[in-house]
């Protein structure tokens, strides 16, 4: 039976709010663990292949990760959720190419994504946030300086952290195709 919103009202907050925090994150996993087309094939020599993929793809969330998180104050509190979802919507995109280039795009599936996207995470989302928060509450003169380094400083984590993205899919799909000596 679906929660509604008068059904949680009537909760307790600690179960209200779990409750809450349940939809949200099946809303997340549900957004993310759609599998992206590729146009990517099989390739003979995949390894050399994934890199240039994963260095692209780490770029390009660098650079998404980092303008995203320039706006100080309210409106940069407003940018937190749209850069997740950017950098990660590159990052499924990168598996699912990925995936193509080992000759796995056929048997790609959700499960395949999320292990992808957050083997390695859960801690280091938890410091991204933490790294925003303090950007946006810093005051004083810092503040005039902070979004910009606050903006380098999330768009390398992003890029190190869709390296990590790339290194697991890499394993995931390299691992049979290196034993079978292809």
């Amino acid at each position: 039976m679906p929660c509604d919103t008068l059904a949680l009202d009537r909760l307790p907050a600690r179960l209200r709010s779990a409750a809450t925090d349940s939809r949200v994150l099946e809303g997340v996993l549900e957004l993310l663990a759609k599998v992206p087309s590729t146009d990517r094939h099989q390739e003979k020599a995949p390894r050399d292949v994934s890199r240039e993929i994963s260095r692209r793809a780490a770029a390009k969330a660098a650079v998404t990760a980092g303008s995203l998180a320039m706006p100080p104050g309210p409106l940069g509190w407003l940018t937190i959720a749209p850069e997740l979802l950017a950098v990660w919507k590159i990052q499924t995109q990168m598996v699912s190419d990925l995936a193509g280039i080992y000759g796995k795009s056929a048997t790609l599936t959700r499960e395949h994504m999320v292990y992808c996207l957050f083997r390695h995470t859960a801690v280091q989302v938890m410091r991204d946030v933490a790294v925003r928060v303090a950007q946006r509450s810093i005051g004083g003169g810092m503040a005039r300086w902070l979004p910009l380094v606050g903006a380098v400083g999330v768009g390398a984590y992003a890029f190190y952290d869709t390296r990590h993205v790339a290194a697991t899919a890499i394993e995931l799909f390299g691992s049979d195709t290196e034993e079978s000596g292809a």
